[in-house]
C-alpha cells in the first residue's frame, strides 16, 4: 500500500494543484491531508495563487482518495463546502505493526503528545517544517507545507510505502529525508 501525506495548503490554488499532479505520479492509494486547507489563517501571509474555492474544486473531484485531520485554519463552514470529512482532530493508522498517529500538530505535537506507545510514530503538519525526529520512545515526522514552508525548506509532501517514509520537494520530487520503520 502507497500513501502519500501532504500539510498546509492554505487556499492556494497552484500548490494544491502540483500537489494533485505528484499524487497522480507517485500512484498512492490514499492522499492524507493534515489540515489547514481552504484559509490562510491571521498568522500567514496569502500564499501565491489564492484561490480557495479552485482548491474545493480540485479536492472534491479526488473526493474518494482522500483522507483529512482538521487543522487549527479549518471551521464548520469549509466542511459545508468541502464533499469529504475534514473536521476529526486524529486519525490512527497501523503500519508495520506500529501505531502512527496522524493530527495537523496544534492540539498534539512533539511538545504535547498523544498517549502513543515505544517505537510508535506521530505524523502532523501545523509547523510548516520538514521533520524526521526520534523523541524517547516514538518518532515524530512532518512532511513540511505544499504551499508556505518555513525556516527556508522547500515546499514538500511525504509518501509512506514498504514501511520507509520519504519526503520529497514538491516541485522537483527528490528526496530531502527519509525514515524506515525497524
Amino acid at each position: 500500500m502507497k500513501l502519500m501525506f501532504a500539510s498546509d495548503i492554505h487556499g492556494s490554488y497552484p500548490a494544491c494543484q502540483k500537489m494533485l499532479e505528484r499524487f497522480d505520479e507517485e500512484k498512492a492509494e490514499r492522499l492524507i491531508l493534515l489540515g489547514d486547507i481552504l484559509y490562510h489563517g491571521p498568522r500567514n501571509d496569502l500564499p501565491e495563487g489564492y484561490a480557495p474555492k479552485e482548491v474545493i474544486r480540485l479536492l472534491n473531484k479526488r473526493k474518494s482518495s482522500l483522507f483529512c485531520v482538521r487543522g487549527n485554519c479549518d471551521s464548520e463552514v469549509d466542511q459545508m463546502v468541502l464533499e469529504f470529512p475534514v473536521m476529526a482532530d486524529y486519525a490512527l493508522l497501523y503500519l508495520e505493526g506500529r501505531t502512527v498517529f496522524v493530527t495537523h500538530g496544534h492540539i498534539y505535537n512533539k511538545q504535547n503528545p498523544p498517549l502513543i506507545g515505544k517505537g510508535d510514530i506521530l505524523i502532523h503538519g501545523h509547523t510548516h517544517v520538514q521533520t524526521v525526529d526520534t523523541l524517547g520512545e516514538f518518532t515524530y515526522i512532518n512532511p513540511g507545507s505544499v504551499a508556505l514552508p518555513k525556516e527556508g525548506r522547500s515546499k514538500s509532501y511525504m509518501t509512506y510505502e514498504d514501511g520507509v517514509f520519504t519526503i520529497k520537494d514538491l516541485l522537483t520530487a527528490e528526496v530531502e529525508e527519509t525514515y524506515k520503520i525497524s
